[in-house]
């Protein structure tokens, strides 16, 4: 904290600058001014937080450089330090806005707390303005959000408002306002804060405050800068250059789309609404971490719908069973859709439902040609895939899910052994026909019938059968209470396992334990 003494004395101001230790107590001394007019020349520049200053000297006075200089300097700690101790003097001082009235011949101590008392004033007051500072950006923000998420356009009252809580972010006649959503790849620093990427993004948007006319914001979990950017140097993209310059400054890798420049506030929802439009082609343009709206707008979009070709390679690779064969043929299909200059993010998105369609269509017929009479997963439900940054994965699982579908029709083992074993591996649970059923893909009273058919027992025999031979099992092989043999094999009344195993055996399970 810069500190400056004013005195014509040459003795005094020599004397304060020498006799305390400045530096030990937090200050930095300014070489002292001989007069106050001296002082009026170097404050601007200089910009002492805090000076003392006599009253009585030759030429302007103390009092005259505060009157003069505090307005240019309305956070300067002024202490008078003078040799006059008279009420009239410290009562002036006061009314000019002095915190202390010191005398010359005060200790050094006195000064020295007399300087502190200063430091800790300021700080405070910097904090009160910090603070206040700060509710006003979350009030502004706010205000903006609530602008930016209406369905409609500002209204006048809106933009009124917006330029008096942005005055600097209203566009002259060479200007245009733009928004520009940011994002940023995994991997971002600061791995121990609980929330890394708003820390990143508000240490991002007040970073770009400081270089350009600009405003941040939260906006579905990326940034949101609304920046005031000048139309009369086409060739300049000053935007890029410092979303590069962040990423070294920050250690990140980010990502940005841009939205169409707009004349002003009345139009911030087609500057939203185009910067989105621009986002949405991230997956689809991914190599590229720059998009901007006037780049992808005239995109006419791809077909939607595979052909019977890509229908015919599917179905091969479905059957085959090879997935590495599968997720290589849609890396194809994909890049093919990135290689296409037309395609759009509505028509990629289509083409690829087409895909997965295709694949339901395909084992469904399946289904049909071997006489499944069962029940295949929802086809409308699946078909709805979601897409995310990459459809990729989300694409691969899906038809992942149908290979391993088809795979079950056609193994070896019949629907009512695939039943037995999975009726085996769930002797705990309490075991349904329905729940059976759906996981061999059969309607239950269909399913009802073949598993009687194939196993000579019903299916309510059959499971009790199994819980009791798994029962025997663990009653000849481990040492568990008979209690716990019971849970284990589905059934909380041990009194009805006894019977049941009796009937069973012949035996109570103690006996035949101990017979074993």
């Amino acid at each position: 904290m810069k500190v400056l003494i004013v005195d014509d004395e040459v003795i005094i101001r020599t004397g304060l600058c020498r006799v305390i230790d400045w530096e030990q107590n937090g200050f930095t001394i300014l070489e002292p001014a001989s007069s106050a007019e001296e002082a009026m020349r170097r404050i601007p520049a200089e910009r002492p937080e805090i000076v003392f200053t006599d009253i009585r000297m030759t030429g302007k006075s103390g009092l005259d450089l505060i009157r003069e200089t505090k307005t240019d300097c309305p956070d300067t700690e002024w202490i008078v330090i003078s040799g006059y101790d008279e009420f009239s003097y410290a009562q002036q001082a006061i009314r000019e806005g002095v915190s202390e009235y010191l005398l010359k011949t005060s200790r050094p101590d006195e000064i020295v707390r007399a300087a502190l008392r200063a430091k800790e004033r300021l700080a405070e007051r910097r904090k009160r303005e910090e603070l206040g500072r700060e509710t006003d950006r979350l009030l502004n923000r706010s205000f903006l959000g609530r602008v930016l998420a209406a369905s409609s356009g500002p209204d006048e009252g809106e933009v009124r408002e917006l330029y008096e809580r942005y005055p600097r972010l209203r566009p002259a006649d060479v200007q245009r306002l733009q928004i520009w959503l940011v994002s940023a790849a995994d991997g971002v620093p600061g791995s121990g804060n609980p929330h890394p990427r708003d820390a990143l993004y508000a240490a991002l948007g007040d970073w770009l405050m400081q270089k350009l006319p600009c405003e941040w914001l939260p906006w579905n979990s990326s940034l949101l800068l609304l920046v005031l950017i000048r139309v009369d140097s086409p060739g300049k993209r000053p935007m890029e250059a410092l979303l590069r310059n962040a990423e070294t400054e920050l250690g990140c890798t980010l990502f940005a789309a841009c939205g169409q420049a707009v004349g002003g506030a009345h139009f911030l929802r087609e500057a939203l609404e185009t910067a989105e439009t621009a986002r949405s082609y991230a997956w689809l343009l991914q190599d590229r971490r720059i998009i901007r709206h006037e780049d992808i707008h005239a995109r006419k979009g791809c077909r939607g719908i595979c052909t019977q070709g890509e229908e015919a390679e599917l179905a091969s690779l479905l059957k085959s069973g090879d997935e590495s064969a599968l997720n290589d043929w849609i890396m194809q299909r994909m890049e093919e859709l990135r290689r296409n200059g037309e395609a759009t993010p509505a028509t990629a998105a289509a083409y690829l439902q087409s895909l997965l369609l295709a694949g339901h269509r395909w084992l469904e017929r399946a289904a049909a040609s071997i006489g499944y009479a069962g029940q295949l997963t929802d086809m409308e439900g699946s078909s709805r895939m979601t897409l995310a940054a990459d459809p990729q994965p989300e694409l691969f699982r899906r038809l992942k899910s149908i290979m391993d579908e088809y795979r079950l029709l056609v193994s070896d083992t019949t629907p009512a052994e695939r039943a037995a074993t999975y009726i085996r591996e769930h002797l705990e649970e309490n075991l349904s026909l329905a729940q059976v059923a759906r996981h061999v893909h059969m309607n239950p009273n269909y399913f009802s019938e073949v598993f009687k058919r194939e196993t000579g027992r019903n299916y309510i025999e059959f499971v009790t059968e199994a819980r009791l031979q798994k029962a025997m099992e663990l009653l000849r092989e481990t040492p568990a209470k008979i209690s716990e043999v019971a849970k284990r094999i589905g059934y909380e009344d041990i009194k009805y396992f006894n019977r049941l195993f009796k009937r069973f055996t012949g035996q109570t399970p103690s006996e035949y334990r101990d017979n074993s």
